[in-house]
């Protein structure tokens, strides 16, 4: 094979991994666009400006913690308070670039920080395959899908700063269940053992119970519950 030929069939590789990587992100691209509705009108709600609001989404770029920052901001709540509040519900991003360490650590420096930058929760989704990252064709794939998802987010929440203006209150229509479904279609598919149902399950009732209860850091207690749950069960199939 000549050096042309292998050059044209590389990029080929390439050109097809960036395709696939955009359409297998199109559905979850989707799937967000009421929770990008709900953060960019929900901030024009609160006062933010336009820029501010659409800020938002190009440099922070994780829909639950804005959408609590948000509200904590709007209510003037002291700055130390609302990094701690937002470090807590975006730590697991931390789990997330530890799980896929050992694939990207070999790779230079210009491929790892654009990847930590869009390695959100629907990336993440995408990073369970044991070659994942390994190869230039699989980053181009989860670059591509990275970058598609940022670009439709920022979309939705411009649409939604624009709705804000335009329509009455948007956060009475049910939007935010898109946070919900959005994160029940990503965890669905991960079950794949008994020690992952537990976890899963473990983290919802508990969930369910100390909310009804009023117990303010009901999110945090259940994934707490939910991961050792899941690590027990972990520990002692392995043993």
């Amino acid at each position: 094979m000549s050096k042309s030929t292998h050059i044209n069939r590389g990029t080929k590789l390439q050109q097809k991994a960036f395709i696939k990587g955009q359409l297998d992100m199109m559905p979850l691209n989707l799937a967000v666009l009421p929770w990008g509705l709900l953060c960019g009108s929900l901030a024009m709600q609160n006062g933010f400006t336009l820029i501010e609001a659409q800020l938002m989404s190009l440099l922070v770029f994780a829909g639950s913690a804005q959408l609590v920052a948000i509200e904590l901001i709007a209510n003037d709540t002291p700055l130390l308070t609302i990094a701690i509040t937002t470090l807590i519900i975006s730590s697991r991003h931390f789990l997330y670039g530890l799980a896929i360490r050992q694939k990207v650590i070999a790779q230079p420096l210009k491929w790892r920080l654009p990847v930590s930058f869009v390695l959100t929760d629907e990336l993440f989704a995408f990073s369970h395959h044991p070659k994942a990252y390994q190869t230039k064709v699989r980053l181009i794939y989860a670059l591509s899908a990275g970058f598609s998802f940022y670009v439709a987010w920022n979309i939705w929440t411009l649409l939604g700063i624009v709705a804000g203006r335009l329509l009455p209150d948007l956060t009475n229509l049910g939007l935010d269940f898109a946070i919900a479904t959005t994160f029940i279609a990503l965890v669905i598919p991960a079950i794949k053992n008994r020690a992952t149902l537990a976890c899963v399950l473990a983290s919802g009732i508990s969930a369910a119970v100390l909310k009804s209860w009023q117990v303010e850091l009901w999110l945090v207690f259940s994934a707490l519950i939910g991961m050792s749950f899941g690590y027990v069960l972990s520990r002692g199939r392995v043993q």
